[in-house]
C-alpha cells in the first residue's frame, strides 16, 4: 500500500533511495507511462501504444514486456536499455499539485525507499543532495509531459486515428503469446486525412509524436526475440 507524503528535509533529512534497478525496486512491470515529448527517446527501445485509464480516457504507454509482471529489459541489476522512461526514473517519488504550486512528494512504502543504503536526498542544513535536484528535474519533465498529453489524444480520438489490435506471437518453443487490450495508431487513416489537416497537425506539434508511435511498432521485433533468448537461456 503506498504512503504518499510531502517531502521536507526535517523529518526525511535521514531518508535515503536505492537509484539502481531491480524486480525487488519495482522494476518487474510490462508498461510506463509515457508522453508525446518523450516519444522520440522512448520510441527507440520501446512500443509505444495506447490504452484506456481508469477514467475511460487513452493514455500512451511504453511497452516492456507483453505480460503483466514481465520487464524484459531488466537482467538482475541492469536495465539493458540506453534510454529508461521518465515515469520509471522518478520512483519513488511525485509531484502534488496545490494551486499553482508543484510539490515534491514520496512515497514512504515504495520498496526503493531505505534508511540505509543507497542515496541521499539532503545533506547537511537542508541543502538538497545532487541526485534529489535531478530527481526534480526528472519529475518536472514528466509532469509537465503528462499535463500536455490530454491535447494531443483529443486530437487522435477526433480524427479518428486510434485503432484497437491484437498481436497474436509463436515462440521458437512452440508457445503462443497474444497481447491485446491497446490501441495504436490507424495507419491508413492518416494517409487519408486531407493535406490541411496534416498540415495543421504538423503546426500544432502532434505530427511529429505520431509518427514516432508508428515508428516504434519495429520494437516489438525486438521484445519477441528478447522473450526467445530468454526461455533458450531458461530451458
Amino acid at each position: 500500500m503506498s504512503q504518499h507524503v510531502l517531502l521536507n528535509n526535517v523529518e526525511h533529512r535521514m531518508l535515503r533511495v536505492h537509484a539502481g534497478h531491480g524486480a525487488a525496486l519495482g522494476d518487474a512491470v510490462m508498461r510506463a507511462l509515457t508522453f508525446p515529448a518523450e516519444f522520440r527517446d522512448v520510441q527507440a527501445h520501446y512500443p509505444i501504444v495506447f490504452a484506456r485509464d481508469g477514467d475511460g480516457r487513452f493514455v500512451p504507454l511504453a511497452l516492456l514486456g507483453l505480460e503483466e509482471g514481465e520487464n524484459l529489459f531488466l537482467e538482475g541489476t541492469r536495465w539493458d536499455a540506453t534510454y529508461v522512461p521518465l515515469s520509471i526514473r522518478r520512483q519513488p517519488f511525485l509531484v502534488g499539485v496545490s494551486g499553482e504550486e508543484r510539490l515534491l512528494h514520496v512515497d514512504l512504502q515504495h520498496p526503493r525507499v531505505t534508511a540505509d543504503g543507497g542515496e541521499m536526498l539532503f545533506q547537511e542544513h537542508g541543502v538538497a543532495t545532487d541526485h534529489l535536484e535531478r530527481v526534480k528535474s526528472v519529475l518536472l519533465a514528466l509532469h509537465d509531459g503528462v499535463v500536455a498529453t490530454p491535447t494531443f489524444i483529443d486530437t487522435l480520438v477526433q480524427h479518428e486515428l486510434l485503432e484497437s489490435f491484437v498481436l497474436d506471437v509463436k515462440l521458437d518453443d512452440g508457445s503462443h503469446n497474444r497481447l491485446a487490450g491497446f490501441h495504436t495508431i490507424d495507419e491508413a487513416r492518416l494517409q487519408a486525412l486531407p493535406g490541411a489537416v496534416l498540415e495543421q497537425l504538423a503546426r500544432e506539434g502532434h505530427l511529429l509524436p505520431i509518427y514516432m508511435v508508428l515508428a516504434s511498432l519495429s520494437r516489438f521485433r525486438d521484445l519477441i526475440e528478447r522473450i526467445n533468448r530468454r526461455r533458450a537461456a531458461a530451458a
